[in-house]
């Protein structure tokens, strides 16, 4: 008998949400702040996707560093498509490489947008306080920008509006750099990419506008898990390619150390018979 894949997706989605209702409770009774109880819980589930973070991070990261074998492939088997295809996946299967890796965080953190909207828009029902303190740097979070914003403009109070635009320049600008730390080469030079990584790149670099889109349209509150989000993404991907680059830099300081010569092959101690010819020379002098 065919399971009802809908049915049991439902029980799922609600236990999600249940799941992300308890937990903004739990940090919101250690700090009253619905604002703060939300960078909490951001940085719980970042912790908590920290080997997909990792993984993610240092395939794309060898993605970068073995162009120069893909470029020399596509060169040999330009005419061979099958072929082509064949060795590519063969040298990411060797070097651990997935190309689609950029995009994994993503797709897995998408349900959780959804629950955790669906958490602020009933906030009463999973917070155990009255009133509750939806107030976080000048926003009220259970608000969309689409809406504070042109009230304050109407009100004539448009410093009610700053906060709203800063938390959306904010979520672009550290989109966009992130996509920058995750796609840019070790040399700094983003040119020679394959189609999959140029089609790859390019959904990437749309995600920033499409976060800043739906944080206009949605709570603040959501607005701040993105930031939250992508602040804490970039702290932990620098920490991964300082590590990463420890690493290799002692394993390159080990090889340059000059390799020592066999017993026969090593120069002689003690002064050169041309140093005792000299002082000979001076003596006679």
């Amino acid at each position: 008998m065919t399971p009802n894949w809908t049915l049991l997706a439902i029980p799922i989605w609600d236990q999600l949400v249940d799941l992300l209702g308890a937990s903004l409770n739990f940090f919101y009774q250690f700090i009253p702040n619905l604002g703060v109880a939300i960078v909490l819980l951001t940085i719980g589930l970042s912790l908590l996707m920290f080997p997909l973070t990792l993984k993610q991070t240092r395939s794309m990261r060898a993605m970068q560093e073995i162009q120069p074998e893909v470029k020399r492939i596509q060169k040999e088997l330009k005419g061979n498509r099958e072929e082509l295809n064949k060795e590519l996946m063969a040298l990411y299967s060797e070097r651990g490489v997935n190309p689609a890796a950029g995009c994994l965080p993503l797709i897995v953190q998408m349900p959780i947008w959804f629950a955790l909207f669906s958490v602020l828009r009933n906030t009463g029902n999973y917070i155990d306080a009255d009133p509750i303190n939806t107030t976080f740097l000048g926003m009220d979070l259970t608000l969309s920008p689409s809406s504070a914003i042109p009230d304050a403009f109407s009100s004539g109070d448009i410093l009610a509006a700053v906060p709203y635009i800063v938390l959306l320049i904010f979520i672009v600008s550290a989109g966009f750099y992130q996509q920058y730390q995750t796609t840019k080469t070790r040399n700094g030079d983003d040119s020679e990419k394959t189609p999959q990584q140029q089609s790859m790149q390019t959904v990437m670099k749309v995600m920033p506008l499409f976060f800043g889109f739906i944080s206009w349209t949605l709570t603040a509150g959501l607005g701040i898990y993105f930031a939250t989000s992508s602040t804490f993404r970039i702290g932990q991907q620098s920490l991964i390619y300082w590590i990463d680059g420890r690493e290799k830099g002692g394993d390159t300081k080990e090889a340059a150390r000059p390799a020592e010569l066999p017993e026969d092959d090593q120069p002689p101690k003690g002064p050169s018979p041309n140093t005792s010819k000299k002082k000979k020379g001076r003596r006679r002098k």
